[in-house]
C-alpha cells in the first residue's frame, strides 16, 4: 500500500529557533532554546500534519562532508556553530526519536544527500514523499512524487512550482546554482552570472553540458551583454561544472528507508517524560498527543 512519507530537513529549523529565541536553560542550567524551538516545532508539525510515516535528518559533516573534499572553500563562510548550539544537537536527536521520528545522520554526507537518498528508495517503491525544508537545493528533488513543503510559509512545491520560483525545472537546479552559485553555501558559479542570466541560459541550453558545447550560439540570446557572455564563460568553465558538482545531491548516500522504521507509532511516554522533563519542557509536553 503507498504511503506519503514526510522528510524533514531539521537544520533550518534547529538554527533558525538557537537565533530566534532568547537565552533559555534547562534546570541544570544548561542551554536548550535551540532544542525547545525545535521541539516546539516538531510537535505542531505533527499534530497539525498527521504524518503516518516520518523521517527527521540531520546535519553532522559542518566540517567533513565529502563536499568539504572537493572544494575546501565550501560552506568555508560560515561560523561553526557556537558551543552552546552545539551542545544542543544531540538533545534535538533525542527529541525526534522520542516524539517517534526516525533520525539520519552521517559525519560525511549532508541532511540533503541522506533525504534524497531515502526519497528517491522510497519513490521507486511507490510511494510519494513530502520534504519539509525552506532550502532551495532541494527543490532538485521534486518531481511527481516528491514535493517540497516549505512549513513556515505554509508554501508547497510541486515541478511547476518550482519552474515559478526558480524559473528552471527541479532536475535543472544543480545546474542553475553551478551559473548562479549560492552565497549561503559558498558555491561560487560563474563571476557575474546571476539567477534570471542562468535561467535564460538553461532555458535555451537546457543543462551546462549542452551549454558548454554550444557556447557560439550564446551570443544570440536576446539577454544583456550576451556578445561577451560566451568568453565568460568559457574562461570560467571548470569553476561551473565544480559548483554544480557541489550543488548536486547525491542520491546514494548510507542512508536506508525502512517503511516500519519510518511508521509514525507516536511518542513514546517511556522516552517523552524523561527528557522533556530534564530538559524543564514542561509546557510542550502537556501538547503531545499520542499519535496515531
Amino acid at each position: 500500500m503507498p504511503h506519503t512519507i514526510h522528510l524533514i530537513d531539521a537544520s533550518p529549523y534547529v538554527f533558525r529557533a538557537y537565533f530566534a529565541l532568547p537565552d533559555m536553560r534547562d534546570p541544570a542550567g544548561r542551554p536548550v532554546s535551540a532544542v525547545y524551538g525545535f521541539a516546539s516545532f516538531l510537535v505542531k508539525y505533527i499534530a497539525e500534519e498527521h504524518p503516518t510515516h516520518l523521517g527527521v535528518a540531520f546535519d553532522e559533516s559542518l566540517t567533513t562532508s565529502f563536499r568539504n573534499d572537493i572544494y575546501p572553500e565550501y560552506k568555508a563562510q560560515r561560523e561553526l556553530p557556537p558551543a552552546e548550539l552545539e551542545a544542543q544537537l544531540a538533545a534535538c536527536q533525542a527529541v525526534a526519536k522520542a516524539l517517534g521520528a526516525a533520525c539520519f545522520v552521517h559525519d560525511r554526507y549532508e541532511a540533503d544527500d541522506l533525504i534524497g537518498t531515502l526519497a528517491t528508495q522510497l519513490t521507486r517503491k511507490g510511494h510519494d514523499v513530502l520534504v519539509v525544508t525552506p532550502d532551495k537545493d532541494l527543490a532538485q528533488l521534486v518531481d511527481a512524487r516528491v514535493t517540497m513543503f516549505d512549513y513556515s510559509k505554509g508554501v508547497r512545491y510541486d515541478a511547476a512550482a518550482v519552474r515559478a520560483k526558480f524559473g528552471v525545472a527541479p532536475r535543472q537546479v544543480p545546474d542553475f546554482l553551478g551559473l548562479a552559485g549560492d552565497a549561503v553555501d559558498n558555491i561560487p558559479g560563474v563571476r557575474g552570472i546571476g539567477p534570471k542570466t542562468a535561467a535564460v541560459l538553461l532555458d535555451a541550453f537546457g543543462d551546462l553540458d549542452a551549454l558548454f558545447r554550444r557556447l557560439d550560439e550564446v551570443a544570440a540570446l536576446p539577454i544583456r551583454g550576451a556578445k561577451t557572455l560566451g568568453a565568460k564563460l568559457a574562461a570560467h568553465r571548470d569553476m561551473a561544472f565544480l559548483s554544480r558538482e557541489l550543488a548536486t545531491i547525491d542520491r546514494d548516500a548510507p542512508a536506508r528507508a525502512d517503511l516500519r522504521a519510518l511508521r509514525l507509532a507516536g511518542a513514546d511516554p517511556a522516552l517523552v517524560d524523561p527528557l522533556f522533563e530534564e530538559l524543564g519542557f514542561d509546557g510542550i509536553r502537556t501538547r503531545i498527543t499520542r499519535w496515531r
